[in-house]
């Protein structure tokens, strides 16, 4: 052998401490995406990427193709044109529960919690590949056993999300019961049970008060360091400002521009289009 060390070509995959992905290319691309409704084109070409393990943030005034974006990327809606390139596969089209099973999760503006459901029952219903989801691993003896095993490690691992979140101690308490803060701290719980490469917030701070607003943002930066990705859309631009490294900035169904928070308060067509006008 020699004693030469070579160096792995720049593209090149590798893997980082926490098992994550880590590379030089886009975790998520949109390439000239394009969606219609009749007449009306809500999303006209947007192009954009996010780097792995960033947290991006996507704004723009109402109507400029903002969640109809989060949709065509998350298999709601199937775009007319153009792809979505996630993890080096291209999943345009996909359903939402093959997008998620790929990786790429969302949670919505207004949490969908299960409210008859308790908080722990809610969380137990996220994992993947559950054994107990078939009928004969339920009912046969030798099966019954993986199920009921594999069940405790799910349970253990809900226990822990729920206590990295603080919300430990509403495990039993109906999820209908909740706070609008913490139906967002359970739906974010509940996706990372998904074991998600990245995942889409939609206004995660819509309705929170300002001390579950500090908690949920010191949750995002402690799973960005485990090697997390977040796409978020959101109105309170000091959370954009202060929280994103990336600014994708969206106008009329097109990217209007995008950069740091310095080259997104100082673009003129931004602050034309946006920042300066009534949101």
């Amino acid at each position: 052998m020699s004693d030469v060390e070579t160096e792995a070509p720049a593209d090149e995959q590798t893997t980082t401490d926490t098992g994550r992905r880590s590379t030089d290319a886009p975790i998520l691309e949109i390439r000239d995406l394009e969606k219609r409704f009749g007449g009306i084109v809500a999303v006209d070409g947007a192009s954009f990427g996010v780097e792995q393990g960033s947290i991006t943030g996507l704004i723009g005034p109402n109507g400029a193709g903002k969640s109809t974006t989060f949709n065509c990327i998350t298999g709601v809606h199937t775009p007319n044109a153009g792809s979505v390139v996630f993890d080096g596969e291209e999943i345009t089209g996909l359903e939402p529960y093959q997008v998620a099973n790929r990786g790429l999760v969302r949670t919505f503006q207004i949490a969908r919690e299960f409210p008859e459901m308790t908080v722990l029952e809610n969380m137990m219903l996220a994992p993947k590949g559950q054994l107990g989801e078939s009928l004969w691993r339920s009912v046969a003896p030798v099966a019954r056993g993986e199920v009921v095993e594999q069940e405790e490690q799910m349970r253990e691992r809900a226990w822990e999300m729920l206590e990295f979140f603080e919300i430990d101690h509403l495990a039993e308490e109906y999820a209908g019961n909740l706070s609008g803060g913490q139906r967002k701290l359970l739906e974010m719980a509940r996706a990372l049970l998904t074991d998600p490469e990245m995942l889409l917030l939609d206004e995660p701070m819509a309705g929170v008060n300002p001390s579950l607003e500090k908690k949920l943002l010191g949750h995002i930066h402690e799973l960005q360091e485990e090697g997390y990705t977040f796409l978020l859309v959101e109105h309170d631009m000091d959370v954009i400002m202060n929280h994103c490294e990336h600014i994708i900035v969206m106008h009329q169904g097109a990217v209007l521009a995008e950069g740091t928070a310095d080259d997104i308060t100082s673009n003129e067509e931004v602050i034309e289009a946006y920042l300066g006008g009534d949101v």
